[in-house]
Protein backbone atom coordinates (compact mmCIF):
# COMPACT_ATOMS: atom_id res chain seq x y z
CA UNK A 1 0.00 0.00 0.00
CA UNK A 2 1.49 3.26 -0.89
CA UNK A 3 1.07 6.27 2.04
CA UNK A 4 1.15 9.61 0.65
CA UNK A 5 3.21 12.74 2.37
CA UNK A 6 2.39 16.12 2.12
CA UNK A 7 5.10 18.43 3.21
CA UNK A 8 4.14 22.42 3.60
CA UNK A 9 6.75 24.96 4.16
CA UNK A 10 8.18 28.35 2.87
CA UNK A 11 11.30 27.95 0.32
CA UNK A 12 14.43 27.70 3.01
CA UNK A 13 12.80 26.20 5.72
CA UNK A 14 14.19 22.41 5.07
CA UNK A 15 11.14 20.91 3.05
CA UNK A 16 12.92 19.54 0.31
CA UNK A 17 15.61 18.18 3.13
CA UNK A 18 12.76 16.81 5.07
CA UNK A 19 11.15 14.85 2.24
CA UNK A 20 15.09 13.87 0.95
CA UNK A 21 15.57 12.01 4.52
CA UNK A 22 12.44 10.85 4.73
CA UNK A 23 12.81 9.11 0.81
CA UNK A 24 16.39 8.19 2.10
CA UNK A 25 15.40 6.56 4.99
CA UNK A 26 12.57 4.45 3.71
CA UNK A 27 14.77 2.65 1.12
CA UNK A 28 17.59 1.89 4.19
CA UNK A 29 14.43 -0.42 5.41
CA UNK A 30 14.08 -1.79 2.18
CA UNK A 31 11.18 -0.10 1.05
CA UNK A 32 10.12 2.31 -2.07
CA UNK A 33 10.33 5.99 -2.15
CA UNK A 34 9.51 8.78 -4.49
CA UNK A 35 10.34 12.51 -3.47
CA UNK A 36 9.19 15.61 -5.29
CA UNK A 37 8.97 19.14 -4.65
CA UNK A 38 6.64 21.50 -6.14
CA UNK A 39 6.74 25.14 -5.87
CA UNK A 40 6.39 28.54 -7.75
CA UNK A 41 8.71 31.35 -8.10
CA UNK A 42 12.16 30.43 -6.53
CA UNK A 43 12.90 33.18 -4.03
CA UNK A 44 13.21 32.42 -0.33
CA UNK A 45 10.07 32.43 1.85
CA UNK A 46 8.07 31.63 -0.44
CA UNK A 47 5.72 29.22 -0.14
CA UNK A 48 6.02 25.69 -1.18
CA UNK A 49 5.83 22.60 -1.00
CA UNK A 50 7.61 18.82 -1.00
CA UNK A 51 5.62 15.48 -1.76
CA UNK A 52 6.56 12.05 -0.86
CA UNK A 53 5.17 8.09 -1.42
CA UNK A 54 6.29 5.40 0.52
CA UNK A 55 5.55 1.78 -0.09
CA UNK A 56 6.82 -2.02 0.56
CA UNK A 57 6.26 -2.01 -3.56
CA UNK A 58 7.83 -0.50 -6.23
CA UNK A 59 5.78 3.11 -6.60
CA UNK A 60 4.63 3.68 -10.13
CA UNK A 61 2.45 7.12 -10.16
CA UNK A 62 4.20 10.19 -10.51
CA UNK A 63 1.89 12.78 -10.03
CA UNK A 64 1.56 15.76 -7.37
CA UNK A 65 0.16 13.98 -4.13
CA UNK A 66 -3.70 14.92 -3.99
CA UNK A 67 -4.99 13.13 -1.33
CA UNK A 68 -2.10 12.71 1.41
CA UNK A 69 -2.44 10.48 4.75
CA UNK A 70 -0.07 12.38 6.16
CA UNK A 71 0.72 16.52 6.01
CA UNK A 72 3.63 18.09 7.91
CA UNK A 73 3.34 21.78 8.30
CA UNK A 74 7.13 22.90 8.68
CA UNK A 75 5.54 27.02 9.11
CA UNK A 76 2.07 27.20 10.61
CA UNK A 77 1.62 30.70 9.19
CA UNK A 78 1.04 29.20 5.93
CA UNK A 79 -2.56 27.73 7.56
CA UNK A 80 -3.96 31.23 7.31
CA UNK A 81 -3.72 31.61 3.69
CA UNK A 82 -3.67 27.74 2.45
CA UNK A 83 -5.61 24.79 3.22
CA UNK A 84 -3.12 22.44 4.19
CA UNK A 85 -5.67 19.87 4.86
CA UNK A 86 -7.18 19.77 1.33
CA UNK A 87 -8.06 16.46 0.03
CA UNK A 88 -6.96 14.65 3.36
CA UNK A 89 -9.87 11.43 3.91
CA UNK A 90 -10.87 10.84 7.16
CA UNK A 91 -8.13 8.96 9.16
CA UNK A 92 -5.48 10.97 7.91
CA UNK A 93 -2.74 12.51 10.25
CA UNK A 94 -0.90 16.51 10.37
CA UNK A 95 2.08 17.18 12.37
CA UNK A 96 2.31 20.99 12.63
CA UNK A 97 4.73 22.88 13.84
CA UNK A 98 3.06 24.92 16.43
CA UNK A 99 2.09 25.31 20.00
CA UNK A 100 -2.02 24.93 19.36
CA UNK A 101 -4.96 24.12 17.36
CA UNK A 102 -6.78 27.44 18.37
CA UNK A 103 -8.62 28.94 14.96
CA UNK A 104 -7.61 26.38 13.09
CA UNK A 105 -9.98 24.45 10.82
CA UNK A 106 -9.60 20.72 11.30
CA UNK A 107 -11.79 18.30 8.35
CA UNK A 108 -13.66 15.37 10.28
CA UNK A 109 -11.70 12.75 11.03
CA UNK A 110 -8.14 14.18 10.66
CA UNK A 111 -5.98 14.15 13.73
CA UNK A 112 -3.43 16.98 14.51
CA UNK A 113 -0.54 16.90 16.64
CA UNK A 114 0.77 20.02 17.43
CA UNK A 115 4.81 19.82 17.53
CA UNK A 116 6.84 22.90 19.06
CA UNK A 117 9.09 21.82 16.60
CA UNK A 118 11.29 25.69 16.48
CA UNK A 119 11.37 26.04 20.12
CA UNK A 120 12.99 22.49 20.07
CA UNK A 121 15.24 23.28 17.60
CA UNK A 122 16.70 26.64 18.72
CA UNK A 123 17.84 24.75 21.85
CA UNK A 124 20.14 22.46 19.59
CA UNK A 125 20.82 24.23 16.54
CA UNK A 126 20.03 28.29 18.10
CA UNK A 127 17.70 28.75 14.70
CA UNK A 128 14.06 27.62 14.21
CA UNK A 129 14.93 24.74 11.92
CA UNK A 130 11.61 22.39 13.10
CA UNK A 131 11.66 20.01 9.72
CA UNK A 132 14.17 17.71 11.70
CA UNK A 133 12.24 17.86 14.82
CA UNK A 134 9.24 17.46 13.47
CA UNK A 135 10.08 14.38 10.93
CA UNK A 136 11.18 12.82 14.33
CA UNK A 137 7.76 13.30 15.58
CA UNK A 138 6.88 11.83 12.65
CA UNK A 139 8.41 8.55 13.09
CA UNK A 140 7.32 8.24 16.56
CA UNK A 141 3.51 8.88 15.48
CA UNK A 142 3.26 6.76 12.41
CA UNK A 143 6.17 3.82 12.44
CA UNK A 144 6.54 4.46 8.68
CA UNK A 145 10.33 4.86 9.13
CA UNK A 146 12.34 3.92 12.17
CA UNK A 147 14.56 6.48 13.94
CA UNK A 148 18.03 4.48 13.33
CA UNK A 149 17.00 4.74 9.82
CA UNK A 150 16.57 8.65 9.87
CA UNK A 151 19.59 8.85 11.45
CA UNK A 152 21.84 7.03 9.01
CA UNK A 153 19.67 9.01 6.01
CA UNK A 154 21.34 11.98 7.53
CA UNK A 155 24.93 10.64 7.93
CA UNK A 156 24.75 10.20 3.75
CA UNK A 157 23.80 13.51 3.36
CA UNK A 158 25.64 15.75 5.76
CA UNK A 159 29.12 16.39 7.34
CA UNK A 160 29.52 14.85 10.54
CA UNK A 161 29.02 18.15 12.86
CA UNK A 162 25.62 18.86 10.78
CA UNK A 163 24.80 15.18 11.36
CA UNK A 164 24.54 15.14 14.60
CA UNK A 165 22.73 18.77 15.35
CA UNK A 166 19.69 16.84 13.10
CA UNK A 167 20.33 12.95 15.34
CA UNK A 168 19.16 15.52 18.23
CA UNK A 169 16.70 17.71 16.33
CA UNK A 170 15.10 14.02 15.66
CA UNK A 171 15.55 12.44 18.91
CA UNK A 172 13.83 15.60 20.36
CA UNK A 173 10.96 15.38 18.20
CA UNK A 174 10.63 11.57 18.60
CA UNK A 175 10.83 12.17 22.21
CA UNK A 176 8.33 14.90 22.72
CA UNK A 177 5.82 12.87 20.74
CA UNK A 178 6.35 9.96 23.16
CA UNK A 179 6.03 11.78 26.01
CA UNK A 180 3.19 13.73 25.02
CA UNK A 181 1.16 11.65 23.02
CA UNK A 182 1.74 8.43 23.04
Amino acid sequence: MVKEISIHARAGQGAITLAALLGTAVFLEGGYALVFPHFGAARMGAPMNSFVRISGQQIRVRSQVYEPDYIMVVDASLMRGFNVFQGMQEGGVAYINRQSQDGISVPHGVKVYDIPADELSLKIFNRPMGNTVLLGAFSAGTGEVSLDSLEKAVEDKFPEKIVQLNVEAFRAGYEYFKEKFA
